[in-house]
């Protein structure tokens, strides 16, 4: 029995170090090559992120119809435990407008927002979402990421941007009106208000944002964005001094409530589970889309690539953190993860700065928030928005590729005039579909032994002679179901406008590979080829594609006689064959065996 034992935990032993537990230090991958230049450089750009988090928290939160704090809540260990256990160095996790809008449409038809009833169900699916990116990232299919083009990312960042921009018109101007919804109905609502602008708000914008230019221009080492918010937060206070708030009406972020987040727990009941699951699962995709999307954007601007399944295990540990520590749905936020950036952000330590940093704000100065205006927060967003915008890129993409230019315009204009998320599935879906139309139509060209090169080389003139009974081609590109018809129909066309080359030779180093139905094409040519009294015959088989062509069985129509390693092989086995009567009044005599 102790012999038994032991055997058992010697088998569990072996076991567990067979298990790849790197998911839970990925940090090993760039903390320790943190300096403290990098150090200093996280610290200003974690006050930068703590400072601009406590409006948009605050207002995230009551868009989600939650309490306010709770928007403040879902920016701190969140944030901790997805800097943490991600891979991305900038991406910044918390509540986002987006999140926040599907996470009201979702709820708010079980139960009333703002009660007790509605945060319990928030934090259910916050609790069901984090679990399910955490099996998907277990299950590694973080490789989803990878069919997020790079235009696709470009388009996306700039069709966000431009939404950042546009939702803080409202702001920027000191207006009173609706800035939820698409660019064209922010514009419309805009149109309708313009004359109501505040002139003491737009002063405090436009000199907030013309401070962030000129420090970013002229003395780009200090942190800009602090300095800005700064000086029209002063600029701010003077005006009010002067002419007293109830004049200049400059709206402020106000008071915010001094408490961290207290600990709290979903409710895990059966018809809870049940009511929300199709929802946890669209809020997942959702969710996963949005913060591989930023990460990847931001990693393209930094020169660095992200991992997919790390990142699907950091936001899931982070909903599962949220849960219990009164936090509802987070993800990658583009304004924070954008303002990050921009502030010069090295390693992910610096949204953990930022969310301790948050909650020292929150405690020692959450009161003088109200100090702090929306005016100069939009001239901060501002900034960021244009800075997220990758012009040079845009014009590379736009001179470079109409496929890849088609793919930006649409992720952009469905971005700016659609939904955020669909623009990105929208992008996606189109680089798919080019992909596929590409795929489908393998280039096929007709080869021949050229005089005017070196040893005869094959070229693809097509003034070059040809052998009146055998036709070389050459496909460059895989034969499976979507090509099918496009080389069916290519063999089709030389059978009929050629019928006296009974023969066709194939050089098949450009065939990746073949699935069952084109195995069945290629066979069929064979067999048609055959009857005529002619063949098919395949020239650099690669490896992979004779055993797909073996495993189908799509060689038994000659038993891998008529396959060829060598062309000079494939030409002395192929001239064997053709008729000698035809060859008897050849003038082509393009092969070495025609002399002979």
């Amino acid at each position: 029995m102790n012999e038994l034992a032991r055997q058992s935990l010697n088998a569990s032993a072996k076991a567990a170090r067979s298990i790849d537990w790197s998911w839970l230090t990925p940090y090993k991958t760039w903390l320790p090559g943190v300096g403290p230049r990098d150090v200093r450089a996280d610290l200003l750009a974690a006050l930068t992120g703590a400072i601009v988090v406590l409006p948009q928290g605050v207002a995230f939160a009551t868009i989600a119809g939650m309490p306010p704090e709770y928007g403040l809540y879902a920016s701190m260990i969140p944030a901790i435990i997805a800097a943490w256990f991600g891979s991305s160095r900038h991406l910044v996790s918390g509540p986002t407008t987006a999140a926040s809008v599907v996470l009201f449409s979702t709820l708010s038809t079980m139960a009333v927002p703002g009660t007790p009833d509605y945060v319990a169900l928030a934090l259910t699916l916050t609790f069901m979402v984090g679990l399910l990116e955490l099996m998907l990232g277990f299950a590694r299919l973080g490789a989803l990421v990878n069919f997020i083009s790079h235009s696709v990312v470009v388009g996306f960042t700039a069709g966000a941007a431009v939404l950042i921009a546009a939702k803080q018109v409202k702001h920027f101007f000191g207006i009173e009106m609706d800035s939820s919804g698409h660019l064209h109905e922010i514009m419309f609502h805009f149109g309708r208000h313009v004359l109501e602008l505040n002139p003491s708000a737009t002063l405090v914008a436009a000199a907030t944002l013309a401070l962030g230019i000129a420090c970013k221009v002229w003395v780009p080492k200090i942190p800009y964005m602090i300095v800005a918010l700064m000086g029209g937060s002063l600029l701010a206070l003077g005006l009010n001094h002067l002419f007293g708030p109830e004049t200049t009406g400059i709206a402020t972020v106000g008071a915010l409530p001094a408490t961290l987040p207290p600990l709290s727990s979903p409710s895990l009941t059966f018809e809870h589970i049940r009511q929300l699951a199709p929802s946890a699962l669209a809020v997942t995709l959702f969710a996963l889309t949005e913060a591989v999307s930023i990460g990847r954007a931001l990693g393209a601007r930094g020169g660095y690539r992200i991992d997919g399944n790390q990142e699907f295990i950091g936001q899931g540990l982070s909903n599962l953190a949220g849960s219990f520590f009164s936090g509802y749905v987070a993800t990658g936020s583009f304004n924070r993860s954008g303002v990050n950036y921009e502030a010069g952000a090295r390693t992910p330590l610096a949204a953990i700065f930022a969310a301790f940093m948050l909650m020292a704000i929150v405690l020692l100065v959450a009161p003088y928030a109200a100090f702090l205006p929306k005016a100069a927060m939009a001239g901060i967003l501002f900034l960021v928005a244009w800075g997220l915008i990758d012009l040079k890129e845009i014009g590379h993409i736009l001179h470079s590729s109409k496929r890849e230019t088609a793919v930006l315009g649409v992720t952009f204009f469905s971005a700016v005039f659609l939904e955020l998320e669909f623009a990105i599935f929208a992008g996606v879906l189109l680089s798919l579909v080019l992909y596929l139309e590409r795929t489908s139509k393998p280039r096929i060209v007709t080869m021949a032994p050229d005089p005017r090169l070196p040893n005869h080389a094959f070229g693809e003139d097509p003034e070059t002679p040809q052998c009146p009974q055998l036709r070389f081609l050459r496909i460059d590109g895989s034969v499976f179901f979507g090509s099918v018809a496009h080389v069916e129909q290519y063999f089709d066309r030389i059978r009929a406008e050629h019928p006296e080359q009974k023969h066709l030779a194939v050089f098949a180093n450009g065939i990746n590979f073949v699935d069952l139905q084109g195995g069945v094409a290629l066979r069929n040519e064979m067999t048609r080829r055959i009857d005529a009294g002619g063949g098919v015959y395949l020239i650099h088989v690669k490896e992979g594609l004779w055993n797909a062509l073996e495993g189908c069985g799509c060689l038994d129509a000659t038993g891998g006689r008529n396959v060829f390693q060598a062309k000079t092989a494939a030409i002395r086995g192929i001239y064997q064959k053709l008729d000698k009567n035809v060859c008897a009044t050849c003038t082509a005599r393009i092969f070495r065996e025609c002399n002979a």
